[in-house]
């Protein structure tokens, strides 16, 4: 279960890098979440302060369009990172897999996510000519606390989540592959 915990909370961290961070660190402070060192020191009140001053900073630059492309080529960097963190900091030790695995599929994951969000925002922003994005951002932002949130109370139930997503996106393409357009014909 630790390393679908691990795997889990790198899949929000493309959306928004300092959520899953803040919701891990919250949880080892709280000690509903163990972590090894040198990852324990996520706990500690001084690192939920800095991570809520980023995350406050990501959250205001994600909703403000033109600005969302700036922060997210900065976080082109800092999303896959933090997904290599969040993997390795939850699963740690408790699985026989090597660290760098972990940070590997965490960055893996998180970036992917990452490059999907920074690639359909800007046709947000386009076609909506701008009032979109505040919108779609805070549904990102949930969506990523949702899924930081269950990856620690649930996390089989993030396989199925990602499942149906991944799904959903494929429906997505064919449907604008055959169709021209990802808006269903009445």
């Amino acid at each position: 279960m630790e390393l679908l915990t691990g795997l889990g909370l790198s899949i929000p961290a493309g959306l928004n890098a300092y959520i899953p961070l803040l919701v891990v660190a919250v949880a080892q402070h709280f000690e509903w979440l163990e972590l090894k060192a040198p990852f324990d020191t996520l706990g500690e009140w001084w690192m939920i302060a800095v991570i809520a001053v980023l995350l406050v900073v990501e959250i205001v630059a994600d909703k403000i369009p033109a600005v969302d492309h700036v922060n997210d080529a900065i976080q082109g960097f800092v999303r896959p990172a933090a997904g290599g963190i969040v993997a390795v900091a939850a699963a740690g030790s408790a699985v026989d897999v090597s660290p760098w695995l972990l940070v590997l599929a965490g960055v893996v994951l998180a970036g992917g996510v990452h490059a999907v969000k920074a690639t359909a925002r800007p046709a947000v922003n386009a076609t909506t000519a701008g009032v979109g994005t505040p919108a779609v951002s805070a549904a990102e932002d949930a969506g990523a606390l949702v899924l930081s949130v269950m990856a620690l109370v649930a996390p089989i139930l993030v396989v199925f989540v990602s499942a149906g997503v991944v799904y959903s996106l494929w429906r997505l393409w064919r449907r604008r592959r055959d169709t021209g357009s990802i808006v269903a014909e009445p």
